[in-house]
Parts: structure tokens; C-alpha cells; sequence
């Protein structure tokens, strides 16, 4: 069976979720956005460790909406009324990751089973934050089984306007040695950034797939041409898929290294303005969106090509 437990330390609160021999655990902070800060699968640790002191920092894990990166100078027009959200990035004059990372979540709902644990987390949003007066309840489902991990987000809309949104998330993922690591995805081209880090045009992606991640040093973005993408590294490797029709990646390797941020988006960077991947919600409806990790560690895919070879040469 399935555990939960309850942690709270340094004044936050935690759920913990794992399995029943405790070697797969996936622990997640209701006072920071809800997000997800550990996480560990068949004793292998998949998310990087940051001290939850530099969350304000590195946004480890963080869930983004109503937008996704960055919008430029904060400010953006929709439906003929200019808004002007908080410049959080303060050395770009941006606002940077959204309007929920930061908040407070609460648990409505836990189920514990012999194959799974899953958490509904949820926030109300009152309409009243500067530079977005829309009134909207976000719930994120964090699902912990044998295959890996799935968030699933829901947004709906509570007030009687319609209002733009995107929505991201922005797990850093731990590699043994990220030089013998690599990413495969399908894209024809990449976002060229400005000095602001806001999309100024694209170019040809000239990058043979898989990805080889040696000696790379990236903070770029992409338009998919799936729903997927792989993550292969000396220990483990996982296919990430997403629910959401278009579908944008960003990559980012900060200064710890054998990390990289993997950040799957439904919009891409500063569409509040440049409208690439932008949604509209109408009052009273709902957007769902699900991001799931399926994950082979180095032992289980030794184990399947050993049965394979066994059945192939009996």
C-alpha cells in the first residue's frame, strides 16, 4: 500500500506520497506552489536537489500559469485594455513564471491503493493579483505509481470574462553524468531570444536527434511537432508525453552541474503579446492539461533485454 505522510519543516508543509517499500517517493510543497521537490523512483534521484532556500531563485518545479517564462516588461494588452503584471525578474525587467508559484495550496483529495497514490491539490485565486484581475481555481493531481509520475492540471474559470493563459511547469532533472546524457525531441527550428530573453524570430534547428547533452550550455526554446520527448541518462531515462494539442519546450542547464531543466509548455515564452500558443478561457470553462513521466531505470531495461535475448534465443 501506498503511504502518506505529512511533514512540516523551516515552516513549510510537505506531502510526502510512497510506495510501499519506500523506494519510490515524491514529496511536494503546499507553500510553494504546490510544487513537486523531491522526487526519488526505485531509489534513483530523478529531480535535482535544491535547497528549498533558492526556490525563489530557481522556481524548481514550479507550476506556471497564467503564463509561462516570461512576459516582456510585465505589460500586455487583451481585448483593447492594457495590464501590467509584477516585474519579478528584476535584471531583465520581466515577470517571469506565472502567478501561482508562490502560493499556497491546499489537499482536497488523497487516494492510497496498492498500485498508486495520488493528491488533488488546489488554490483559489480571488481575481485580485496585480495585472491579472481574472477570478480562476487551479487543482494540480500528482499521481505516484510503478511507471513513473503524472501532474495533472486543471484550471476553471470564475469570473464573467474570458482571459488569456498558458500554462508550464519547470522540473530540473538530475543526471549521473549529464555529459553521457541526451534528449530527443522532434522540432524544425528554435526561438532566437533577444537580451530580454523574449523571442525575436527563429531559426533552423541544426541539431542532430538525440540531443547530446556534452559540454552543452543552454537556456533555449522550441516548438514541438509532438506531444513527446525522451530524457536518457546513465541511470535511467523516461518518455515524457503531454495532453495539450500544441506543445513548446524549454531547456535550461543552470550552474550546478549534471542538471537540466526540462520545461514542457503549452504557449510559448511572452505570448500574452506575441499570441504563439495562446488560449483563451470563457467563464465557467475548464482547461485540463496532463504532463506524464514514464520511467525505465538502467536495472529494469538490463532485465528486459536480457528476457528479450532469452526469448529470441530459445
Amino acid at each position: 500500500m501506498y503511504t502518506l505522510t505529512e511533514i512540516e519543516t523551516q515552516g513549510l508543509h510537505y506531502l510526502e506520497m510512497a510506495s510501499s517499500d519506500g523506494e519510490s517517493k515524491g514529496q511536494i510543497c503546499l507553500n510553494q506552489g504546490g510544487r513537486l521537490s523531491k522526487f526519488v523512483f526505485k531509489k534513483i534521484q530523478i529531480l535535482a536537489d535544491f535547497d528549498t532556500s533558492t526556490y525563489k531563485d530557481n522556481y524548481a518545479s514550479s507550476v506556471l500559469f497564467p503564463f509561462a517564462n516570461r512576459i516582456k516588461d510585465g505589460e500586455y494588452t487583451f481585448n483593447d485594455s492594457k495590464y501590467e503584471l509584477d516585474c519579478n525578474e528584476s535584471d531583465k525587467n520581466n515577470a517571469l513564471h506565472g502567478l501561482v508559484y508562490n502560493k499556497t495550496f491546499v489537499c482536497v483529495h488523497k487516494t492510497l491503493t496498492s498500485n498508486y497514490a495520488s493528491l488533488t491539490l488546489q488554490y483559489k485565486d480571488a481575481g485580485k493579483s496585480k495585472g491579472f484581475p481574472f477570478k480562476f481555481n487551479i487543482e494540480l493531481i500528482y499521481t505516484l505509481s510503478q511507471s513513473g509520475l503524472n501532474l495533472s492540471a486543471k484550471v476553471v474559470n470564475e469570473c464573467d470574462k474570458t482571459f488569456p493563459f498558458t500554462l508550464g511547469w519547470h522540473p530540473y532533472f538530475n543526471s549521473k553524468d549529464l555529459n553521457n546524457s541526451s534528449i530527443n525531441f522532434v522540432s524544425s527550428k528554435k526561438y532566437r531570444f533577444d537580451n530580454q530573453q523574449i523571442i525575436s524570430g527563429t531559426t533552423s534547428l541544426d541539431v542532430e536527434m538525440p540531443f547530446q547533452l556534452k559540454d552543452v550550455k543552454l537556456d533555449d526554446g522550441y516548438p514541438l511537432a509532438t506531444n513527446e520527448l525522451e530524457f536518457s541518462t546513465p541511470e535511467y531515462s523516461f518518455k515524457l508525453t503531454s495532453t495539450s494539442i500544441e506543445n513548446f519546450l524549454q531547456l535550461y542547464t543552470p550552474n550546478q552541474p549534471n542538471v537540466i531543466a526540462i520545461e514542457p509548455m503549452t504557449g510559448a515564452a511572452d505570448n500574452f503579446n506575441n499570441k504563439i500558443g495562446l488560449q483563451m478561457l470563457d467563464p465557467n470553462d475548464t482547461y485540463n492539461v496532463e504532463w506524464n513521466i514514464k520511467i525505465e531505470t538502467l536495472n529494469s531495461k538490463t532485465k528486459t533485454n536480457k528476457l528479450i535475448n532469452k526469448l529470441c534465443n530459445s
